[in-house]
């Protein structure tokens, strides 16, 4: 059932790309796959069936549901180039982070860090907040989490802090 969750939110990632961004079709669609991310590692841990495939599947499917976002979103809202910029870096980082967990174990490492959450959560709430405060106000303590966030996953993955 967890991973039916997982894979549920890949296909809403998909979905995404039909409806017009901030649209209210998009909004639901967006919702649904953030209820499935909430869902899916609750669901597995209640029926004991969590498993190395469910966190490796969980992960592509934020990455879907993230670049998907970006895409859709970014362009319809005139980014400013410095907010380009930024979360191109956080992307670059990101990149480096998997190659450096290809290199170290042999594998795909994306830890789900306490910090890794807590940027999924503010930067899920950021296109709700677009509407009333453009996109720069709500990026920007998004960015900074996700920066926090994905330096502190490369320190653990080079200093083999995390579970590889």
């Amino acid at each position: 059932m967890a991973n039916a969750l997982t894979v549920g939110r890949i296909a809403l990632s998909v979905a995404l790309l039909i409806p017009v961004a901030l649209s209210p079709a998009f909004l639901a669609i967006y919702v649904l796959a953030g209820l499935t991310d909430m869902l899916d590692g609750f669901v597995a841990r209640r029926t004991g069936t969590e498993s190395e495939l469910g966190a490796r599947l969980d992960s592509v499917a934020d990455a879907a549901l993230v670049i998907v976002c970006l895409v859709k979103i970014l362009p319809a809202v005139s980014a400013p180039p410095w907010l380009w910029a930024w979360i191109a870096a956080i992307a670059m980082v990101k990149a480096a982070n998997v190659i450096s967990g290809l290199v170290v174990a042999k594998r795909l490492v994306m830890p789900h860090t306490v910090a890794n959450k807590a940027a999924g959560l503010v930067t899920f709430l950021v296109p709700f907040a677009i509407p009333f405060l453009g996109i720069a106000v709500p990026a920007v303590p998004a960015c900074v989490v996700a920066t926090f966030a994905a330096v502190q996953e490369g320190h653990l993955i080079r200093t083999g802090s995390v579970d590889l």
